[in-house]
């Protein structure tokens, strides 16, 4: 098995490298004769896509996505001449607003008093981690798995699940943060979306729950979330003092490991070693049991009734307060939500807003909403 792996990597890199000097020749041989011009490139050589096109089909896995079999984009556009369509959509999500917003966004504890506790963005980077980690060892396409991991949340509530729960609660359309991610995208991004590729929307919708993504890189970014939250929340856990590491269960110890880098190892080491030369992504039967118990433990002693959800009671009533007031009041929004109210329900559109805030955002709307000027 080790060997097999070892020679996969090997064909991998060898090919990369081929690449490289054959590039790095082309334009030597080429800019010596004159045939590109070094600040236009020009010619040929803007067909660098087609080049990692052609390269994708020759190093990766029969399970992979090929970027240049797509199933496209909502509205057809001309491609790109250096990044395949996964490259484009993966850098379109980095310089959203929407993904910048994730950085004070809770991930569990709310209001954590220390620097070192994760927020949703700091969550969405350790995903996009294991999951590259995960399908640039199966030879899956790297690409694509980045882009969904990195646009997985982007839907995500002030609070965390504390505000998804009280907005699907409240809201008479519901909401889900899955639905809100792909709805970020496709149409609330600078106010028309970032027009992904299909394979890009449907891992973001259907990386949670009992929901199945059509690819394998969504898939793997499904493995990675929770193998990401089980194993971090753990760690912020600990540091917030809720949980020791004696805590854990022996079981999972002793199967996953004793430290916050061992699980994380052998887990990962475990969905690729049992996946290989499959068309599904899995943990083996001991790793998976050890990590739904370990999952379990963290809902019994974190996610539910502990001191990281202290201040659930009072992110639910800001929210709440919020959605009502804006029912209310939807003038009170910013114009590009009231000029959306042409085409959608008003439900939906203060939902659309309220998702959108962070969690300084949404204290700062409440107090100027709720609190009298002289008291803030």
């Amino acid at each position: 098995m080790h060997a097999a792996f070892f020679q996969q990597k090997f064909h991998y890199f060898f090919h990369i490298c081929i690449f490289a000097l054959e590039k790095f020749k082309y334009i030597i041989d080429s800019l010596g004769k004159g045939e590109i011009n070094p600040p236009m490139l020009g010619g040929e050589f803007m067909s660098i896509r087609e080049d990692y096109e052609k390269l994708e089909q020759s190093i990766l896995s029969p399970y992979a996505s090929l970027s240049m079999f797509s199933k496209g984009r909502l509205v057809d556009e001309k491609k790109c001449d250096i990044r395949t369509d996964y490259m484009r959509d993966r850098d379109r999500i980095i310089h959203s607003k929407s993904f910048r917003r994730l950085k004070h966004k809770t991930q569990v504890f709310i209001a954590p008093e220390g620097d070192h506790y994760r927020t949703r963005l700091t969550h969405t980077l350790e995903v996009s981690q294991i999951a590259r980690t995960i399908s640039r060892a199966l030879k899956l396409n790297e690409d694509l798995t980045e882009a969904i991991a990195l646009g997985h949340d982007l839907g995500h509530t002030p609070f965390g699940h504390t505000g998804e729960n009280v907005l699907n609660e409240i809201c008479t359309l519901g909401f889900k943060h899955n639905e809100q991610s792909l709805r970020v995208v496709d149409k609330l991004e600078g106010g028309k979306g970032m027009n992904l590729t299909f394979e890009v929307r449907d891992g973001i919708l259907n990386h949670c729950g009992d929901m199945k993504p059509s690819t394998m890189e969504g898939a793997v970014v499904k493995q990675a979330d929770r193998i990401a939250y089980i194993n971090h929340d753990i760690d912020d856990a600990e540091r917030g003092g809720i949980i020791k590491n004696s805590d854990i269960p022996k079981n999972c110890m002793d199967v996953l490991g004793n430290t916050h880098s061992s699980r994380i190892n052998s887990m990962i080491t475990n969905v690729v070693y049992t996946s290989m030369g499959k068309g599904t992504i899995s943990m083996s039967s001991p790793i998976l049991e050890a990590t739904e118990e370990l999952r379990n433990f963290m809902f019994e002693r974190v996610y539910i009734g502990s001191k990281a959800k202290a201040e659930e009671g009072k992110a639910k009533y800001v929210v709440e307060a919020l959605y009502k007031h804006f029912l209310k009041n939807p003038n009170d929004m910013p114009e590009e939500f009231v000029n959306m109210l042409d085409d959608n329900d008003l439900d939906r559109v203060v939902c659309d807003y309220i998702a959108g805030m962070t969690d300084i955002y949404a204290v700062n709307m409440f107090n100027k909403t709720f609190v009298p000027a002289h008291w803030r």
